[in-house]
């Protein structure tokens, strides 16, 4: 395939490029507003990058992938609609005015968007729901994240899917259920809410633990990350699983059969 890199030289941006041209890829385009001009192969010390990095995406490529930040998930968004490119996303924080466009562009070109692309964390998602209906509402549940010192937004995009999937699963309203974190005289806990803590520190690459505590016992689902590796890795096979389908939005559950 022919991948354009949007956040090229970021962490996640480098092993994504790794990884794609280990499986016979080739990067056609690296995207960093920062970096524009430099040649990426030299950048990144492996010869096998020959493009030079540019600011925006003008086309050439079967999917672009990113992960960046939320502007420019927007900016590389509408250039994939110009130039009729599958786009692949793995960038958080984004608002609900960017997810809305997401779903705009999905009508013209296929779109993936996930929080998490690895198969673990989205087998994790799938077990939340059913963890969610089959314990009741008799079970508490708790979501606690923790990422690297350098995570910018909180929580993590994972623990937002996390959250959501276990609002879908028993009917309840995000926006009524949500409580990140807890400080002073709060008072009881009421039973639909829904807690989501945010840990920062050192390099941790991303542990989620969903806790369902009932009277006399707790059911924890966790999973952790090791290696963004298993995030690039996911990502590749997401653009190669999208590459000619048609207009629409998809999901990694979809990539990964689940």
């Amino acid at each position: 395939m022919k991948i354009a890199l949007n956040g090229c030289m970021g962490r996640m941006g480098r092993r994504i490029a790794d990884i794609a041209a280990t499986a016979g890829h080739e990067i056609v385009a690296a995207i960093n507003t920062v970096h524009a001009g430099q040649h990426y192969g030299d950048a990144l010390g492996d010869k096998r990058f020959l493009v030079r990095v540019s600011n925006a995406y003008s086309g050439g490529a079967d999917a672009l992938i990113d992960f960046s930040t939320p502007q420019g998930f927007s900016a590389r968004l509408a250039e994939c609609v110009k130039h009729s490119t599958a786009f692949i996303s793995g960038t958080t924080g984004l608002s609900d005015h960017q997810l809305a466009e997401r779903d705009a562009a999905a009508k013209n070109i296929p779109v993936l968007q996930a929080y998490n692309m690895s198969l673990g964390v989205n087998l994790l998602i799938s077990l939340v729901k059913q963890a969610a209906v089959k314990l009741g509402p008799g079970y508490d549940i708790e979501i606690v994240e923790m990422h690297h010192r350098l995570k910018a937004d909180a929580p993590s995009g994972t623990a937002v899917a996390l959250f959501n999937a276990a609002c879908e699963a028993t009917s309840r309203d995000p926006k009524q259920v949500a409580r990140h974190g807890r400080e002073g005289m709060v008072g009881a806990r009421t039973r639909p809410e829904i807690g989501l803590h945010a840990v920062r520190g050192g390099d941790v690459v991303g542990d989620h633990t969903v806790m369902f505590a009932g009277e006399g016992e707790r059911v924890e689902l966790t999973h952790k990350a090791s290696s963004r590796d298993t995030f690039a890795r996911g990502a590749v096979r997401a653009a190669e699983w999208l590459k000619g389908k048609p207009a629409g939005l998809y999901t990694m559950a979809q990539v990964l059969g689940l």
